[in-house]
């Protein structure tokens, strides 16, 4: 019995973060020989908001690097860029015609959105799962990796799913969600979720010296007034973040030193900030290879593209077939 079809999805942001990569491409790179693992960069979903069409190329292209400088392997996975398949957007279109408007209209991503882009609340931010969904059927998935704030999405996708299957015949597995045990990472304002739109991310390409001077004026723990008043790690995201990088031993010692007032949030940063640099460091001088060499990731996708361009076709010729076109 051959291995289970995984598929998961990142934007091309032009710039991942330590958040992208806790939770998500870190465990993309555990578990991708367990499964027929297929990983995108997803330019089309990329489009729902206002972007410099000059600069997609360049985004796809610095997203791709990093995720194979963060260990994704061609020869154990496949990569590829969304839009190079047209299959994509020509099962989105077949599922919007059963999805239900109300099922749309309760998705919290496109009210988040909704709020954050209000001079372009455009179709394609509210159809959005839509194509999630057809992202994850075209190659008929039956495991997804998710973090708790897309769990919404996937169990549209299962819905979608059993509503073609009873109508139409049985075509697609019903998807699994893999869901992450990363906790959700907070920016460094320590309110909102990390994202670089909202200028509160740790890029995985930045300098040591840039990393430092974030981290100095990252927020902490607010009752903490003094280095020897008695510390909360529990609410500070700087121990959060100590939990994905330090070895559990040190984070025991990091919290009881903190909760004793001995540990100053300073040193608590500094060190952090070490132990990420030294973390990054490997991932950083794979990824100023791969920038020598851009034809290689090109060759990359492209090869990513066409074997999943086979795959997408069979499963429209299932779908025209179920559907009678």
């Amino acid at each position: 019995m051959g291995k289970k079809v995984l598929f998961s999805g990142i934007q091309p942001t032009g710039e991942l973060h330590i958040g992208n990569y806790l939770g998500a491409i870190k465990n993309w790179v555990k578990i991708q020989s367990d499964y027929d693992s297929i990983f995108c960069v997803v330019d089309l979903h990329a489009q729902t908001i206002e972007y410099d069409q000059k600069e997609m190329p360049r985004r796809v292209q610095k997203t791709a690097t990093v995720l194979l400088a963060c260990g994704l392997d061609p020869e154990r996975c496949t990569l590829f860029k969304q839009s190079y398949i047209p299959g994509h957007s020509e099962l989105m279109w077949r599922l919007t015609t059963i999805t239900p408007i109300g099922d749309l209209e309760r998705m919290t991503q496109y009210k988040d959105k909704a709020q954050q882009h209000r001079d372009n609340i455009n179709a394609g931010l509210f159809t959005y799962p839509v194509l999630m969904a057809a992202d994850i059927m075209l190659y008929k998935a039956e495991v997804v990796p998710v973090g708790d704030d897309q769990v919404q999405h996937l169990e549209l996708t299962r819905e979608i799913v059993r509503r073609f299957n009873h109508r139409f015949g049985e075509v697609f597995p019903e998807p699994k969600p893999l869901l992450s045990t990363a906790p959700r990472i907070r920016g460094l304002d320590g309110k909102a979720k990390m994202s670089k739109s909202l200028n509160n991310a740790i890029g995985l390409t930045e300098s040591p010296d840039s990393i430092r001077k974030k981290l100095a004026s990252a927020f902490t723990d607010p009752a903490r007034l003094r280095r020897s008043d008695p510390g909360h790690p529990e609410v500070c995201n700087i121990f959060t973040l100590h939990g994905q990088f330090s070895p559990p031993a040190r984070c025991a010692e990091i919290a009881g030193a903190c909760t004793a007032g001995m540990l100053g949030c300073v040193d608590c940063k500094r060190e952090f900030a070490d132990r990420l640099i030294a973390e990054l460091e490997p991932i950083q001088a794979r990824a100023a290879e791969l920038r020598a060499k851009p034809e290689r990731v090109q060759e990359i996708l492209r090869e990513g593209g066409r074997r999943c361009r086979a795959r997408s076709e069979r499963t429209i010729a299932d779908v025209n077939r179920a559907m009678g076109l």
